[in-house]
């Protein structure tokens, strides 16, 4: 995974955090904690936008060029988190594997006495824990930071030196990852997943092949040329049907393989607010065999 993707790693919970500023009934995630883990910078950006008017401007500038994107950042994160809870009394720990500056871990009350481990490149994990610090005193004592390079170190390994066993029941998270990842490090990541204990969950969201292929824009066209072409971040893509046989051979079943349309009926439409959803990415729900 090349540095400049951990740059991307801030975007997502700058949306969630900007959507604190909607009013309760409209807003569709909650996280008191996404403005206050954003370093300095980030958090004068957000506060720009309070304001009614540059937030809905920001809002349509975004979807102009990544139709959908708003909505689906903000989806994925809520449906991660519910199966994440719906799956507590079930599992021994969390693995989040290209976490960020995700706040799932210190915000659910579900994981407070969860061990949590996050994994991400070196420049967020330093960042993090320069917040976390400054939030709670010390990193909360069930969470483990972990700074590794996927494409390039071996996950097991990093994931041991703090502590962590594969014979527990875990709950993994790759939200936002895999397309980063070469298929060098979508190997070495599902032969490490491969051995987790029977029962472990899993959740990751995906780009389709054909995005990636430049078989079909998906109206994301500056997306396209941006991401895949000019800074080459994103590399590896799924087709949904090919998921199933996929995970099989490294012993995982999909339980759901859910798009943006549906995840946008369920979770925007109830607030009256309109938003794009994109086909371009889905999220994958699997348990292991």
């Amino acid at each position: 995974m090349s540095k400049a993707a951990a740059n991307t790693g801030l975007g997502p919970i700058a949306v969630v955090a900007i959507e604190q500023y909607f009013p309760e009934e409209q807003r569709i995630i909650e996280d008191k904690l996404a403005f206050q883990i954003l370093p300095l910078g980030m958090r004068i950006f957000v506060r720009m936008m309070k304001p009614d008017l540059i937030r809905a401007w920001m809002i349509r500038s975004s979807e102009k060029d990544a139709p959908g994107l708003w909505g689906a950042m903000i989806c994925r994160k809520r449906y991660i988190g519910e199966k994440l809870i719906e799956s507590v009394s079930q599992i021994n720990s969390v693995v989040n594997l290209g976490s960020g500056f995700d706040t799932m871990a210190y915000r659910l009350s579900a994981l407070s006495d969860m061990p949590v481990w996050e994994a991400d490149q070196h420049r967020n994990m330093h960042l993090k824990q320069a917040r976390l610090c400054k939030l709670f005193g010390a990193i909360p004592s069930h969470v483990r930071l972990v700074s590794i390079d996927f494409d390039r170190e071996e996950l097991d390994t990093a994931l041991k030196l703090q502590g962590y066993s594969l014979d527990k029941r875990t709950f993994f998270i790759l939200e936002a990852i895999t397309q980063y990842l070469t298929e060098t490090g979508i190997k070495k990541t599902f032969d490490f997943l491969a051995r987790a204990a029977s029962g472990s969950h899993l959740a990751f969201s995906y780009v389709r092949k054909d995005f990636i292929n430049g078989k079909n824009m998906y109206s994301w066209e500056k997306g396209y040329k941006k991401y895949v072409v000019k800074d080459k971040l994103w590399h590896f893509g799924m087709d949904p049907e090919d998921w199933p046989g996929f995970l099989r051979e490294y012993g995982w079943m999909v339980v759901e393989d859910i798009g943006y349309k549906e995840l946008t009926e369920r979770y925007i439409t109830p607030t009256g607010r309109i938003l794009d959803s994109t086909p371009l990415e889905r999220i994958v729900y699997a348990k292991k065999l």
